[in-house]
């Protein structure tokens, strides 16, 4: 199973098909958030990730994700990408993940229905505080589609933009869908087809 969206070109940039050149100052820029945001939760200095670190990350991930084949798929804000980083991922409901789920901590029961006309009704999860000081603000968007669980989730370091953020990741959000591959009787080729 295979993920795709809509993402709005004039809002975000895609770091999972940027190569090379195309998205670098994106790809850096989310990367440098994100090893900041990690440097803080394990209790370091704040701080931002060290550049040569973020430089080699962002010439790695383009081509871990083409791996992952779809099961990934990650955006920046275009206009200023350190704001927000969002991450969908396909991942198959094992026994293991659903137990994980039932054991989350009780904080991630504050979910809210969440409709997307292609993976049907969903839960979104907003936290503006959460509950640990050093974790940034996120919202998680997941759906249960019998085999997988879908979800979406975006980081944001800045508490006081955080809501400005959260209907465009909505948006976002209903553009997700599944795309299945599927064998044609006996021809080699697979056929692929959009929900849509």
């Amino acid at each position: 199973m295979r993920l795709t969206a809509d993402a709005n070109p004039h809002q975000w940039i895609p770091v999972t098909e940027s190569l090379g050149w195309k998205g670098r100052r994106h790809r850096k820029a989310a990367i440098r958030m994100l090893l900041g945001q990690a440097n803080t939760a394990v209790g370091a200095e704040p701080r931002q990730g060290s550049r040569a670190a973020a430089w080699a990350l962002s010439q790695a991930a383009p081509l871990l994700m083409r791996k992952a084949d779809g099961r990934v798929l990650v955006w920046t804000w275009k206009e200023e990408p350190e704001l927000v980083v969002a991450m969908a991922s396909a991942q198959q409901l094992t026994p293991q993940v659903r137990a994980a789920r039932a054991t989350m901590p009780m904080e991630y029961d504050d979910t809210e229905e969440f409709r997307n006309p292609y993976l049907g009704t969903g839960e979104r999860l907003v936290m503006p505080l959460p509950p640990e000081p050093h974790t940034p603000p996120f919202v998680m968007y997941t759906w249960d589609t019998g085999t997988h669980l879908v979800t979406l989730q975006a980081i944001c370091p800045d508490r006081e933009r955080f809501g400005t953020i959260v209907p465009h990741l909505d948006d976002l959000a209903r553009t997700l869908r599944r795309v299945d591959d599927t064998t044609v009787g006996e021809t080699p080729g697979v056929l692929r087809i959009d929900p849509a």
